[in-house]
């Protein structure tokens, strides 16, 4: 058994690629234009997986953006906290939370503790970024900054 992939549902599909490729980084590998069902797939992967999921097609984010139906409606989907969240290893975690404030993301959890933090994609999917190896020394402004709502 192997990981594949999680789905996720969009509710506006390049609101939620400017927040995966642009700010969060990963790259889209794939991308499925079903007319019939009226929905669009677009695979991600994260930059250090991104060749083996070339060649696997795993592991891999899939974005699931069903069109508006023909009178133009568009599903809601709540917030999915049932959901949980999608975790990434990252390089520098004040870096990548720095470059994500920089994009106009809000840092839900910062990383006060020099390991792990939480963001939310533009459809509330709580994502949760771990330092890569031992948590970096606490810093300012990360170590006094408190929580902004749930993560």
């Amino acid at each position: 058994m192997r990981f594949l992939h999680s789905m996720v549902r969009v509710t506006d599909l390049e609101k939620s690629l400017d927040f995966y490729c642009t700010a969060l980084g990963l790259s889209e590998l794939y991308r499925y234009e079903v007319a019939k069902g009226r929905f669009t797939l677009v695979f991600l992967a994260a930059p250090s997986d991104a060749e083996n999921a070339k060649q696997t097609k795993a592991p891999l984010i899939e974005l699931t953006y069903n069109w508006p139906s023909e009178e133009g409606e568009t599903e809601c989907y709540g917030e999915g906290r049932n959901f949980g969240h999608l975790a990434y290893k990252v390089d520098d975690i004040y870096a990548t939370c720095q470059r994500l404030m920089d994009a106009g993301v809000v840092i839900n959890r910062p990383p006060r503790d020099g390991h792990m933090a939480f963001v939310r994609s533009p459809d509330n999917i709580s994502i949760e970024l771990l330092q890569e190896g031992e948590a970096l020394p606490a810093r300012e402004p990360w170590a006094s900054m408190e929580n902004i709502g749930s993560w």
